[in-house]
């Protein structure tokens, strides 16, 4: 294996939705010559125009990041919604009987415990 490092990267376009390639590439080389070489700029034309975040395993990267064997490498859309808005609409929609830490209760309980 001297020469080359394996590495899959990932990219997913829309919820429940994920694109793989698995691939060899010469040793020293890095995300942006793994981008290039596995086509996703070609597929995903939108990816072009946009500033690319990435990372290695869940640990955010820059393009310039040299791979090591066995790396996985995620490209990263943005976020559609702010995660604290919707926690706050899906609470409003479903009202304080509904959500949060006091949903379940034992019969005779004090309310909170």
């Amino acid at each position: 294996m001297g020469d080359f490092v394996k590495i899959s990267l990932v990219y997913s376009p829309g919820p429940r939705r994920v694109c793989e390639w698995v691939m060899e590439l010469a040793l020293g080389s890095t995300v942006a010559q793994a981008i290039s070489a596995c086509g996703v700029l070609k597929e995903f034309p939108e990816l072009q125009a946009a500033c690319l975040k990435t990372g290695i395993w869940g640990q955010k990267n820059g393009l310039t990041h040299v791979l090591n064997n066995l790396d996985r490498v995620e490209i990263y859309r943005g976020l559609q919604v702010d995660p604290k808005v919707a926690r706050r609409e899906r609470f409003n929609r479903q009202g304080v009987k509904t959500a949060g830490l006091f949903t379940r209760t034992r019969a005779g309980a004090k309310a909170g415990y």
